[in-house]
């Protein structure tokens, strides 16, 4: 602990154990218990009490209080725990009876202030923390601590009941580590003491006919093998396996979200891999037994285990498949395509068909059906081999529910079209998945991608997609239609392609149109990346130009949202890069390089000036045919408008701009690769390219930029300029380094070395700014400027977060006394 930690920690102390000086801010005690943690972990907890007796008394005082406040008591249980989280400094604390006081039943169990959901939860987890050792574990067995445990596992509370069930799940761990030489079967006699307890408890509970007791004990099994994967979990599990599958059979299935979290559990540990483990066969009977909506997350879990056993991944795709198979098999169409079960069991389709006859049940369970078919295709490897026709084809059949187009051929099916027409949530899980499915494009037929193609136009069309949905469209048609492009194919195909982004361009001037910012905004998101992902195609780039929608984005420049405006700049400037590259003539584009300059310096909002320096950033990168005629210009009037700029985004970005011009001026001199060196030997083989260098810079007036942002009193700003002088600066010095007579021999009051560490970023750019002041008095100084400015250590600072101080143990202790009153009001921090 630091010295004047040291000094602060007693009067902080007889604070907090005041009751006339509560305490009200819970984010300082939060942060106090972080410190102690810290400290614990770092040193030992016996010196820390040793040193600090005012813990201890502070302690004591806090529990020998009549009436203590709930959060200051909270905070004693928790910091007790801490403190006696080792052997020895519990046995410490054990002497002058603090533990006893803290977590026995002369403490808080006694105390009236129990009833207080604050106290119980501190102390479950001050016993929590507390329980690291077998000394802490012997007195919680002594103590009775086991039946209030017990007890907690029910509180109305659910964050004091999880800390029950984790407490009691480290008991049963504890007790059997204790004893290793003991023999652990089944037997309930060979367990020790503490074990032997927990488990009949909790066997006893899912015998019982009550559901909360049930759900306590499979919650502290789910703990158990959550936290332990020891051999010896096998044995527990053959004593309850019996029990828990007993659950099974009941109609209906007591607790079933508590089972899948169970099995999920045990699944992922190695103790149950082997495929004869009888775990596997209560899942499979969960996945028939259990209704649609527990089956389906324990599914997902199922598939997204790589080692669990093909006949289970099996089982759990077709429970995830099955309300997508009924919801085909009620089209009128479903003849005519393959199901996604040859011959589904009539249990299964018994128990999907009336929750697809509800409005809420069918809504909630396809979204999540789909959902999760969604997150399984995002798998590293590939779970089952998954029908891929029939899976598009009934995802098309759910989407075409939702606009009115499905034919309904059973009373299901006139549900679904009741229940789904223009049911956005269905609507945006489908497009989520189909987007997914993209990934398919090359394994299915052409009639399946037309079905796919003809969907999407409808959606894409249809007056009554609602924003949200028209975006999750365009997001699945832009990777289905780049997924078909690839390998290439028939002039029959190439024809389709070029017939469909035809209708494509009718919708969007149609969408650039409409009423809602939402969907203005969408149909440009879509034309910027469709243009990125399609340039280099003459076929695209003519059918482009011949419409309207180059026109009707550039006018949205000036549309009266924000946001939209920012989505036109983006793809004006994408539409500008591309034509100009490809065509090897500005011409006109010119103009948009101007327009774009304008809303960058008159633009109200900060999102369509965002846009614009991105623009010209991706301009400059991948060479602008109007950047490569004249760069200096382009760069000088852009960053001249970015430093008058208020909005920090957008100075930082201008940053990232100079940072590249500077890249591919060092490059066109061949400095393009210089390793970082301080000290530079001269080489006559290599004349000189600083003057070239500094001409360009200067006409450019890159570094003035540079020292000024350095010096913005926006963090992000001064950091990021820090960075590309940092870049910079080996370039320059080692170049400078080619002319003996102008080497910079700092005096003794610029000597970085005399520049502390931990110098706070103020005093740094205070020193620096002279170093700046000198370089504006006389350019041509600049490498003696730059090897006079320690900006290592300016960057180590700036890179502090902004509240480091305010965060600091000390600073910490003096908030604590300035709320008591016990400080000067000037030694306190100020936020």
């Amino acid at each position: 602990m630091e010295a004047q930690c040291s000094q602060l920690l007693p009067a902080v102390c007889t604070v907090l154990a005041d009751p006339r000086c509560p305490v009200s801010d819970d984010t300082s005690l939060e942060k106090l218990l972080d410190w102690f943690q810290a400290l614990t972990h770092t040193g030992s907890s016996l010196l820390l009490l040793e040193e600090n007796p005012c813990l201890t008394e502070m302690v004591l005082a806090v529990l020998r209080q009549e009436e203590p406040s709930p959060n200051i008591l909270s905070f004693i249980l928790r910091l007790t725990g801490i403190l006696a989280a080792s052997e020895t400094s519990f046995q410490h604390l054990q002497q002058g009876e603090v533990v006893f006081g803290a977590f026995g039943e002369a403490g808080a169990l006694g105390s009236p202030l129990w009833e207080d959901m604050t106290i119980r939860s501190g102390w479950v987890t001050g016993v929590y923390t507390m329980l690291q050792h077998y000394s802490a574990f012997q007195f919680l067995c002594n103590s009775g601590a086991l039946d209030v445990i017990f007890m907690l596992q029910g509180d109305r509370s659910l964050f004091v009941a999880s800390g029950a069930n984790r407490l009691l799940a480290r008991l049963l761990i504890f007790s059997v580590q204790s004893e290793p030489s003991r023999l652990l079967c089944a037997k309930d006699c060979d367990w020790p003491a503490c074990a032997r307890m927990i488990a009949t408890r909790a066997e006893d509970s899912l015998k019982s006919r009550s559901v909360s007791r049930i759900m306590h004990s499979l919650k502290l099994l789910t703990t158990l093998f959550e936290h332990s994967q020891d051999p010896w979990t096998e044995v527990l599990w053959l004593r309850m396996a019996e029990t828990v599958g007993s659950l099974l059979t009941e109609e209906p299935v007591q607790a079933g979200h508590s089972l899948v979290d169970l099995f999920l559990s045990m699944a992922r540990s190695p103790a149950f891999s082997n495929p004869e483990c009888s775990l596997w066969k209560l899942v499979t009977l969960a996945m028939r037994n259990l209704s649609p909506t527990q089956s389906g997350p324990l599914a997902l879990g199922l598939l997204k285990l790589e080692a669990c056993p093909e006949a289970i991944k099996k089982q759990a795709l077709n429970t995830l498949l099955l309300p997508m198979d009924c919801v085909s098999r009620a089209a009128s169409d479903s003849l005519e395509f393959p199901s996604l079960w040859d011959q589904p069991p009539r249990c299964a389709a018994a128990s999907v068909e009336p929750l697809l006859s509800s409005r809420a049940s069918c809504i909630s369970l396809l979204c999540q059906t789909l959902a999760h078919l969604e997150e399984i295709q995002g798998l590293a490897f590939s779970p089952v081999d998954l029908p891929h026709k029939p899976l598009l084809r009934s995802l098309v059949t759910v989407l075409q529910f939702c606009v009115g187009l499905a034919v309904p051929v059973s009373a299901v099916g006139a549900t679904l079209g009741k229940t789904l027409i223009g049911c956005f949530r269905v609507q945006r899980a489908a497009l989520g998945l189909l987007a997914a499915l993209s990934q398919w494009a090359t394994l299915v037929c052409d009639e399946a991608i037309d079905q796919v193609f003809d969907i999407l136009l409808v959606y894409l069309k249809s007056p009554d997609t609602s924003p949200t949905v028209l975006k999750k469209t365009f997001q699945a048609t832009l990777k289905w239609f780049l997924n078909t492009l690839e390998p290439p194919k028939s002039s029959a195909d190439f024809q389709r392609h070029q017939q469909f982004f035809k209708d494509i361009f009718a919708v969007l001037q149609k969408r650039m149109c409409s009423p809602s910012w939402e969907v203005r905004d969408s149909a440009l998101e879509f034309l910027m990346l469709v243009m990125k992902d399609l340039k280099g195609r003459q076929w695209f780039w003519e059918a482009l130009l011949s419409s309207e929608v180059p026109a009707l984005a550039e006018s949205l420049l000036d549309d009266p949202e924000s946001y939209v405006r920012a989505s036109a700049v983006k793809a004006l400037g994408q539409f500008s890069l591309m034509v100009a590259v490809d065509s090897h003539d500005s011409g006109n584009h010119k103009e948009v390089s101007a327009h774009l300059l304008q809303i960058l310096t008159t633009d109200t909002e900060g999102f369509p000036r965002r846009a614009v320096i991105g623009v010209f950033i991706d301009w400059l990168r991948e060479g602008h045919p109007d950047v490569l005629a004249a760069p200096e210009p382009f760069v000088s009037d852009v960053i001249q408008a970015v430093s008058r700029d208020l909005d920090w985004e957008v100075k930082v970005s201008g940053l990232e701009l100079a940072e590249a011009f500077a890249a591919q001026t060092f490059a066109r001199f061949g400095l393009a690769e210089c390793p970082y060196t301080t000290d530079c030997l001269p080489s006559s083989s290599t004349p000189s390219h600083l003057p070239e260098l500094m001409q360009i810079f200067s006409r450019v007036k890159l570094f003035e930029f540079l020292f000024r942002a350095l010096q913005d009193c926006d963090r992000p700003v001064a950091l990021k300029a820090c960075r590309v002088l940092l870049a910079m600066k080996p370039k320059i010095c080692k170049d400078s380094c080619l002319e003996p007579e102008k080497r910079f021999e700092p005096n003794e009051r610029t000597q970085p070395e005399e520049l502390p560490g931990d110098a706070s970023p103020s005093a740094l750019i205070n020193t620096i700014g002279e170093s700046c002041e000198k370089f504006l008095r006389d350019p041509e100084c600049l490498p003696t400027v730059l090897k006079s400015m320690d900006l290592e250590a300016l960057e180590r600072s700036l890179d502090l977060s902004s509240d480091h101080l305010e965060q600091s143990p000390q600073s910490l202790l003096q908030d604590i006394l300035s709320a008591s009153g016990n400080v000067e009001e000037n030694e306190a921090d100020c936020y």
